[in-house]
């Protein structure tokens, strides 16, 4: 597998990320199945969504997630990266509870991707892991220790008036986003992510939201994966980023998912020992809006390809594969902090 091939899946997971508007911006880390007979009773009351005009950055933030379970809508949007220019069509549909999302490109080869899934999925923090679905107010809470979070203007997106968010990290290991909430709804019209040296890597924006309506009923959520160990462990992470729930489709586990909030990243172990599965040239690479980075590891005779992909700097995955180890820790806390376990 050569690095250029793998713009096309990457960018088929950037189409997701883009429709599930602000819930899912980086949190639906995990394919879910369409059939709905896994679907538990538990979920998303969208009457609990607050109903006050939000004052505080927090608030704001709060309505927009609620806004990404319970609203229906289509709409046209347009994503520029270095990638190139991609225009989408978009449909959110929510039937007896679970949400139908369909992308479809508009430019060169038709593609279209269709997914039935809980509606907002959200990251999973750290007083979340032991499978309670995590509130919009404890993934606001979480997001805060990171990010400084303020509302900036008021301004118009797609002929709707909005509200600007900004999120500015609290060190150099991720990058800032600003975010455009529809006043009225709390849907997401625009975000824009933005590297170290304020310069811009993505712009995503509805340019047309049609029909947006709220959903007065439960959004139910299916049987998640679980947070599995791997024969491998990162001893660093940078302080906020917890492991999510994967789905493994083998018995080799040699994939995890870790978030933010905010911003995902995915480490993936694979053995090249065998000649017909060559190795990738080690290094770090943009792909878009995607770092990667590559490293070699030999354990036990075995050399393993390790890589991280992520919407972060490509110093934060490097550092990330450079601390992968095969030997099991003593204390796994240690994966969001240092090896000696002080976090930065």
């Amino acid at each position: 597998m050569g690095v250029r091939n793998m713009k096309s899946p990457w960018r088929n997971k950037r189409a997701w990320l883009l429709v599930v508007m602000a819930g899912t911006l980086s949190f639906q880390v995990q394919a879910q199945s369409a059939d709905t007979s896994d679907v538990s009773a538990t979920g998303y009351e969208c009457t609990q969504a607050p109903q006050v005009t939000p004052s505080t950055p927090g608030e704001w933030l709060e309505r927009g997630l609620w806004a990404s379970h319970c609203y229906t809508f289509q709409a046209r949007a347009v994503a520029i990266d270095a990638v190139g220019v991609r225009t989408l069509a978009m449909s959110h549909r929510i039937q007896d509870g679970v949400r139908q999302q369909v992308v479809q490109y508009l430019d060169g080869p038709s593609v279209s991707i269709e997914r039935h899934s809980p509606v907002g999925w959200l990251a999973w923090t750290e007083e979340s892991e032991n499978g309670e679905l995590p509130s919009p107010e404890r993934w606001t809470s979480h997001l805060e220790q990171f990010y400084t979070i303020r509302v900036e203007e008021e301004t118009r997106v797609a002929g709707r008036d909005a509200i600007k968010l900004v999120f500015e990290p609290h060190d150099e290991w991720r990058f800032a986003h600003e975010w455009w909430l529809d006043r009225d709804t709390g849907l997401l019209l625009k975000h824009i992510l933005n590297d170290q040296n304020d310069r811009v890597i993505e712009t995503f924006q509805i340019t047309q939201l049609q029909s947006p309506e709220q959903y007065a009923g439960n959004v139910h959520a299916y049987e998640s994966g679980s947070v599995q160990q791997t024969p491998w462990q990162s001893t660093w992470l940078p302080d906020g980023f917890v492991a999510q729930p994967v789905s493994f489709t083998n018995d080799e586990r040699y994939q995890r998912v870790y978030s933010d909030g905010l911003a995902t990243v995915s480490i993936f172990v694979e053995s090249v020992s065998s000649d017909d599965k060559p190795a990738l040239q080690a290094g770090v690479r943009q792909l878009g809006v995607s770092g990667v980075a590559i490293e070699h590891y030999v354990s036990d005779g075995r050399r393993w390809q390790i890589i991280a992909i992520g919407e972060v700097p490509v110093d934060t995955l490097q550092r990330i594969v450079s601390s992968i180890r095969f030997e099991p820790l003593a204390d796994t806390a240690q994966e969001s902090g240092d090896p000696d376990g002080v976090a930065e």
